[in-house]
């Protein structure tokens, strides 16, 4: 086994002055941040570059709020979404009309949005359903999260589709909560703040049958561990889980703040960070980042 410092280190010299060949800057997101972070399941970490800066979690927090509907509710959330690819914008509206408010898969946004009315339901109240999910991922990190501010401030400025897609699924009775009241705890859940490092921790749990290996504390029983990871393998990179699969060949989970967070079973967790994105919504450095990884030291499933 080669030395995994490293390969990381090699595999950040490669795949980080691809960031500068961005095709979508997100704002105030340049190229100058990188990292690349490999937890394996006996805690040994391997880190290359920015793996200690903090980051909102966005989408990936979508793999943490299925896992804590999936444990609250079990597999009844897939009476209220898909495991389908979109094919169509993550946010698209007129999918979500076309099938008659049913979003695709719990990874687009409509999907999202639901699961969390799923954990409203579930909890009591959104603060409970934040709280939900937010614990877990803490709990998965071994460190306490918050959100960010200013990206609350953000997401709250930005929750017009959200809403609209809210209030869609609302009309064809996929959607029992206040709308306002749940895109806003989706929201604050897409602000925490985390680091490559602590979601390289936090999949660990998906490549461990699903028991949190720092813990040995059951997160999820392993047929739905192997569950998410379908999901995330064929749903959890936007319109290019197909290209995702062909390159990296582990199940992954992006975000438009530029992580790209995956898991290799019985092997390790993994993060690749980098802020530019290419035109499907990932990040351009992180995906060669982990193609690169992934060949390397033949972390393919497939």
């Amino acid at each position: 086994m080669p030395d995994l410092t490293d390969v990381l280190e090699q595999v950040a010299a490669e795949a980080h002055p691809l960031a500068a060949d961005d095709e979508v800057a997100q704002p105030g997101a340049g190229p100058e941040r990188f990292a690349l972070a490999l937890c394996a399941l006996d805690g040994t970490e391997h880190v290359a570059g920015d793996a200690d800066v903090g980051f909102p979690v966005q989408s990936v927090v979508k793999v943490f709020t299925l896992t804590a509907a999936l444990r609250l509710v079990g597999e009844d959330v897939f009476q209220r979404v898909g495991r389908e690819p979109s094919g169509d914008p993550f946010d698209s509206l007129v999918q979500l009309e076309r099938e008659h408010g049913v979003p695709r898969n719990p990874f687009i946004n409509a999907g999202a949005v639901v699961v969390t009315d799923v954990l409203v339901e579930a909890t009591g109240s959104p603060a409970a359903a934040r709280a939900a999910v937010t614990d877990l991922l803490s709990d998965l990190v071994g460190e306490r999260l918050e959100p960010d501010p200013e990206v609350v401030a953000e997401e709250r400025a930005g929750a017009a589709l959200n809403t609209a897609m809210g209030h869609l699924m609302r009309s064809f009775d996929n959607f029992t909560h206040p709308v306002d009241e749940v895109v806003d705890a989706y929201g604050q859940l897409c602000a925490l703040t985390v680091t490559a490092r602590q979601l390289a921790r936090a999949a660990r749990f998906l490549a461990n049958d699903g028991v949190d290996p720092r813990t040995g504390d059951r997160v999820l029983d392993e047929p739905l561990a192997r569950r998410v990871n379908a999901v995330m393998m064929t749903c959890g990179t936007y319109d290019a889980a197909g290209q995702f699969a062909y390159d990296v060949g582990f199940p992954c989970k992006s975000g438009v703040a530029g992580a790209v967070m995956g898991d290799v079973p019985n092997r390790f967790g993994v993060c690749a960070w980098s802020p530019p994105l290419d035109t499907a919504g990932n990040s351009r450095a992180g995906r060669v980042a982990l193609h690169l990884l992934s060949e390397r030291l033949g972390l393919s499933l497939l």
